[in-house]
């Protein structure tokens, strides 16, 4: 951590132990806490003489004469002179702000902009999605298109950002970025300071037998669905602001830490974008229980279907945050203090190319223009582990963006939940095995030192690991029985799967299909409404707060003869597969997010180092065309086919509110092996295509420094040549 301490400056140049090499120098110049800080180092090619004519004078410090020759081909020099390393902004540099100018602190500074984009777009928007719909009338296509929007904007803005910030100031396009992204959240909740009153409609009574009423169809759309446009905004704000936070953010912390250290940093970092959306989903849901205006009286509980909550605190909140932790991140240097060492010290491991065009990339002018930009892409596109590692995050994205899509609605119909507490489960479930698992594949990487082909390695056994386990689907836990969808009211099957929720005992009810409410009756059979249950009468239990509805002639009494009673929502379940399930998700989950890390330090140093945001920002693009945008889409189709009872609105098929747990699992099981099975074919030809450099090759000869690294050796005849550090 402390770097080198050397009393004088290091010569490696005389005299050279092999007869073909020219010497090398490494000037060490002393830095202000006493300690020999490196600044450069300089490689001559095979057979070329040394730039200086006494060998023991270091390159840093060359002579008069030779400051007027330009340099000889080959040699590559790495300094850091004229750059302003001092934390502040302009002119203003206080001392008592470079207290932070080191690699922990920017690594909180991104930590908490990754925790705010990860709850403001993963945890808020997935919470009030639904009461944004009926706040502002919108149906579900319109509210997909509202989240996908992100990812729109981030696929739009990835090129231009990963290229330009690359060669560029990053720590000035992070902080523009954070900032873009906070006044997007304050976009998002502008809706309902610009829009009027929301008002309830009371719907007492509604639901009994002889009281049912539907609702009317109102084919006009609603003045209020045209602020969709708004959120879309925000939403495209939020995408153009997060691109440079996972592309320019992973890099600036991979440049200025040591090789081994750089996982555990990015591993910390991605945790915190994990934890974000737990944190999004609790705060979330503590606000969702805020009536929308605050401050009114109301006569409806949050468990009303016309209930809306106060949607619109958490992107206040989030937004302000988001404006307020831009300004430090603004004020960082290019380059940290002391991180020249670390670019010195780095030994490549980039692909080698048949053709040696990765060397291209090395070259310090290479990516300062547009007109290199197609040469850029042609060298990754020739870049096949590169490729494949693209390829196989693709996949194992769309399994993390379909099973966070979904995961919550397989709970809940395999455990006959309500909505709320799978959300809840699932986040106990997400936040151990998912922050837990991207956290440990950074320190394994660490731990062990692994090199390019070691860490590619590792990412094909946790792929494997999570293929075997994702087996445990073959289990289900058995539907709740449910009168009219399941079984027939009289306890026999459905003939030919037929749905028929009217029955002797409801007939003279008039019941309609407009609103589901599901009542659990005493006889431990689901209705599909109080009604369909055919309930005469509601009152309140004392007790808990809850309704009961009495006399319902489709309900058995359990001794006594006569109408039984039951209670709204859905019967509990008693699955004694539950804990099996549960233990093999989580492993599922561990497994699939320990690889993430591995497998994108892999992406970083199996290419130049000139490229690496340009890099991560194609694989982004490839991850969120292939696996984040189609990965939903995917798994929702897959889970629809298991539906058995379907929402009916206004003529239209809507959502599903029944589905057969044997049919989800199963499809389930398909999408989870289809896609592991790809991602552990992608890791393994990545593995077998990965070329490295020559471990031992004459500097110059095979660009194995493309950093402009020199593999410190100490001056003793008696050891090898060179020595990786």
């Amino acid at each position: 951590e402390n770097g080198f301490c050397f009393a004088q400056p290091l010569n490696f140049s005389c005299p050279s132990p092999h007869p073909g090499r020219a010497g090398r120098t490494l000037g060490a110049v002393s830095g202000g806490d006493g300690c020999s800080t490196p600044l450069t180092n300089g490689i001559a090619s095979s057979g070329a003489p040394s730039p200086s004519d006494s060998c023991a004078e270091p390159l840093c410090t060359p002579s008069p004469a030779e400051e007027e020759t330009p340099l000889k081909e080959g040699i590559k020099y790495v300094s850091a002179e004229g750059e302003e390393l001092a934390c502040g902004w302009g002119g203003f540099t206080p001392g008592c702000l470079q207290l932070c100018n080191t690699s922990k602190g920017v690594l909180f500074f991104l930590c908490v902009a990754s925790f705010l984009q990860g709850m403001t777009v993963n945890g808020f928007i997935n919470t009030v999605i639904t009461s944004i719909e009926r706040r502002f009338d919108l149906r579900s296509y319109q509210s997909g298109l509202i989240a996908s929007s992100y990812d729109i904007a981030a696929c739009v803005c990835l090129t231009f950002v990963s290229y330009f910030g690359g060669n560029g100031h990053k720590p000035r396009w992070l902080g523009w970025g954070v900032l873009v992204m906070g006044l997007g959240s304050l976009l998002f909740a502008l809706p309902h300071f610009t829009t009027g009153q929301y008002e309830a409609r009371s719907a007492a009574e509604v639901g009994v037998c002889g009281g049912n009423q539907s609702l009317p169809c109102s084919q006009a759309a609603s003045s209020l669905s045209g602020y969709r446009f708004v959120f879309m905004l925000g939403q495209f704000l939020h995408g153009m602001g997060a691109t440079p936070l996972y592309t320019l953010g992973v890099t600036y912390l991979d440049e200025n830490v040591k090789t081994n250290y750089s996982p555990v940093y990015i591993a910390v970092f991605y945790t915190a974008a994990i934890l974000g959306p737990a944190a999004g989903y609790l705060v979330g849901g503590m606000f969702l229980n805020i009536y929308t205006e605050i401050g009114r009286e109301i006569d409806i509980a949050p468990e009303n279907t016309l209930w809306v909550g106060a949607w619109w605190i958490g992107f206040l909140g989030a937004g302000a945050a988001s404006l307020l932790i831009s300004i430090p991140i603004l004020g960082y240097p290019q380059r940290l203090p002391g991180s020249q060492r670390y670019i010195v010290m780095r030994v490549s491991e980039a692909h080698q190319l048949k053709d040696g065009s990765h060397k291209k990339a090395s070259d310090p002018d290479f990516g300062k223009t547009v007109k290199d930009l197609p040469r850029s892409v042609l060298l990754l596109l020739k870049n096949p582990t590169f490729i494949f590692l693209c390829l196989a995050g693709a996949t194992e994205a769309t399994l993390i963006a379909g099973m966070s899509t979904f995961g919550p609605k397989f709970l809940e119909s395999q455990f006959s939940l309500s909505a709320s507490e799978a959300a809840t489960f699932f986040g106990y479930l997400v936040v151990p095995a998912g922050g837990g698992g991207t956290f440990l594949g950074g320190f394994l990487v660490n731990k062990f030192k692994l090199r390019c082909s070691g860490i590619i390695k590792l990412c094909l056994l946790c792929t494997v690991s999570s293929l075997l386990a994702i087996f445990i689907f073959f289990i289900h836990c058995p539907n709740m029985p449910m009168a009219g969808v399941t079984q027939m009211y009289s306890g026999s099957a459905l003939p030919g799967g037929h749905l028929n929720l009217t029955a002797a005992c409801n007939t003279q009810c008039g019941c309609l299909q407009g609103t589901y409410s599901p009542v659990c009756g005493t006889d431990g059979i689901m209705y599909y409404s109080p009604c369909h249950a055919g309930c005469k009468r509601v009152s309140q239990n004392l007790r808990n707060g809850k309704k009961v509805y009495h006399e319902c002639s489709c309900v058995d009494k359990a001794l006594l003869p006569g109408p039984g009673d039951a209670e709204p929502g859905k019967c509990t379940s008693s699955c004694a597969k539950r804990p099996l399930l549960l233990c093999f998700m989580f492993v599922v989950i561990l497994f699939t997010f320990l690889s993430s890390i591995p497998a994108l330090t892999a992406t970083l140093r199996c290419v130049s180092d000139r490229q690496r945001s340009f890099a991560l920002g194609i694989q982004w693009i490839v991850v969120r065309t292939l696996g984040g945008i189609p990965g939903p889409i995917a798994f929702g189709s897959m889970i629809d086919k298991s539906c058995l009872l379907w929402q009916d609105q206004c003529g239209e098929q809507g959502s599903c509110y029944v589905y057969q747990n044997s049919a989800m699992s199963r499809y389930t099981l398909v999408a989870g092996l289809v896609y592991k099975v790809l991602g552990t074919t992608f890791f393994i030809v990545a593995c077998l295509l990965y070329k490295p450099p020559p471990p031992e090759s004459a500097p110059g000869s095979s660009d194995a420094s493309e950093n402009g690294t020199s593999d410190l050796q100490e001056h003793k005849p008696s050891l090898p040549a060179e020595e990786d550090i």
